[in-house]
């Protein structure tokens, strides 16, 4: 007799939303046309939902509600001052058709539009622990692709060991760009053996369907060992580089926001402690995971001090 032993961080069935429960109420938004009309790539066949990933799941924690985790946002880009705010400022912002460009040290640097990559990258779904340096967190399901997939499509010359990341800058459709004197657009970096890392994800959807814009529509990164502010929004370059890149909230504090910020119970923000964290939306405390959870598998990567 097979007994398989779960990965540690797999969440107990007691604690995940009822698979019945989780599809039944997609086919009742469905059928009253609440439900995203989903893309369709590939051989026809629609992008929404993905299929389920059995290998990645998270630790112990409840899956956040769907209102809660597309209500609750910190997306500076259109209001730097509050988070439920985000979704109703939303509305101007274009997000199709979607082009990436690649450059830097890869074989061939161009541009990509998105749903061209959807085409030849297999989507799939994967439900994470996601970690704010505010210490909110969200357990949700996100739909995408491993960083690593790309990675290797892309093909990156030996010497490239850093991969920066630059989002959309229209402040004619991100009101919050002309209210925050900051050095627009975003951008953030990886290490490469954090970029090709299995955990790290590309992100097109959530809870099943295509990414709501207050969540970082139509791709983002997601890094779930990492603050959230490491995962960037609306993504439209991706730059292969030999040295570390500048990082936004570093540049403006690097005494706050270190490069790597792995998330570390026992490194408290100098202005707040980062010993317990709050689940949205009900607010509960529980206590900080090392590395959000994924400890066994990412430690390995680093000695102890990147943080």
């Amino acid at each position: 007799m097979l007994i398989r032993k779960p990965e540690g961080w797999e969440i107990p069935e007691r604690e995940a939303t009822p698979e019945s429960v989780y599809w039944n109420r997609r086919q009742i938004l469905r059928a009253a046309g609440l439900m995203a009309v989903p893309s369709l790539a590939g051989q026809g066949k629609p992008l929404y939902p993905a299929a389920k990933s059995e290998e990645f799941t998270v630790p112990a924690a409840p899956i956040t509600p769907d209102w809660a985790a597309t209500g609750y946002n910190n997306y500076y880009e259109f209001d730097p001052n509050g988070k439920e705010t985000v979704k109703d400022l939303v509305d101007k912002f274009v997000i199709s058709p979607w082009r990436i460009e690649v450059a830097g040290l890869v074989k061939e640097p161009q541009t990509y539009d998105l749903d061209d990559l959807l085409k030849k990258i297999p989507l799939q779904e994967r439900v994470y622990r996601f970690r704010c340096v505010e210490r909110w967190a969200m357990v949700v399901p996100w739909t995408g692709f491993p960083l690593s997939a790309l990675i290797k499509m892309l093909e990156p010359k030996p010497t490239a060991k850093y991969i920066k990341f630059l989002t959309v800058s229209r402040p004619n459709e991100m009101p919050g760009m002309k209210k925050a004197p900051y050095p627009w657009p975003y951008f953030e970096g990886l290490r490469m053996d954090e970029a090709m890392h299995p955990l790290t994800m590309m992100v097109t959807g959530l809870y099943g369907k295509p990414i709501p814009k207050q969540n970082g529509a139509p791709v983002r990164l997601i890094v779930p060992w990492k603050y959230g502010y490491k995962s960037p929004k609306s993504i439209v370059r991706i730059e292969f580089a030999s040295g570390e890149p500048p990082t936004f909230w570093n540049r403006l504090n690097s005494g706050e926001y270190g490069f790597y910020s792995n998330v570390e119970p026992k490194k408290p923000h100098p202005r707040w402690s980062q010993a317990y964290e709050q689940m949205i939306p009900t607010m509960e405390r529980r206590p900080t995971l090392q590395y959000n959870g994924y400890e066994k598998f990412v430690a390995g990567m680093y000695n102890g001090k990147e943080f």
